[in-house]
C-alpha cells in the first residue's frame, strides 16, 4: 500500500481524469467517492435552483449518501482529495466523505476542477469536517493537465 492516496469525486468525469493522472504521477491508491444515488444531468444543472446540486450547495448541512465507505485511510499518510468546484466550494459529498473516517493527523491536499472559478471557500467548508487533519489548498486543474505537470506539482509538495 502506497503511504498517499488520491480520494475524489466526479460528477462528470473531469476530475476523474485528473484524478488518475496524479495517482499514476506519484504511485498513490486510488479511491473514487462515489455517492449512493448518481447525479445525472438534470441534477447538476446549476441553471435551475430545483436541481439536486442546487439545493444540495444552499444547504451546508446537506450529506449526500455515500455508495461505500470502503477508502483505506489509516494506512496513508497523505491524501489528495479532489472534485469539481460548485458555487466556489466542494461539493456537500466531500464533506460526507471527510466526515466518514478519521483523518487524525492526515495531510489532505486538495486539488479541483473549474470551469472558471476558484478554490473559493473551500478549504474554510472543509475544515470543520476533518478538525484533526491539515488540509491545505492545492490546485485546480484542467482535464489537459499532463501526467509530468502533475508529478513536478506533487514533488514541488514533497509528495
Amino acid at each position: 500500500m502506497s503511504r498517499v492516496l488520491v480520494a475524489y469525486f466526479s460528477a462528470s468525469g473531469v476530475t476523474g481524469s485528473v484524478a488518475k493522472k496524479l495517482a499514476e504521477a506519484t504511485g498513490a491508491d486510488l479511491y473514487e467517492i462515489r455517492p449512493a444515488v448518481k447525479y445525472t444531468s438534470a441534477d447538476l444543472n446549476w441553471n435551475n435552483s430545483s436541481s439536486r446540486s442546487s439545493v444540495e450547495m444552499k444547504d451546508k448541512s446537506s450529506r449526500p449518501e455515500l455508495a461505500d465507505k470502503s477508502a483505506e485511510i489509516s494506512g496513508h499518510d497523505v491524501i489528495f482529495l479532489g472534485f469539481p468546484i460548485w458555487w466556489y466550494v466542494a461539493p456537500t459529498i466531500i464533506n460526507t466523505f471527510l466526515e466518514a473516517y478519521d483523518f487524525s493527523g492526515k495531510k489532505i491536499i486538495l486539488f479541483a476542477t473549474s470551469g472558471g472559478s476558484g478554490f473559493g471557500r473551500a478549504v474554510e467548508g472543509l475544515k470543520p469536517s476533518a478538525p484533526n487533519a491539515e488540509i491545505r489548498e492545492g490546485k485546480l486543474f484542467r482535464s489537459s493537465v499532463s501526467v509530468n505537470e502533475l508529478k513536478k506539482w506533487a514533488e514541488g509538495l514533497g509528495v
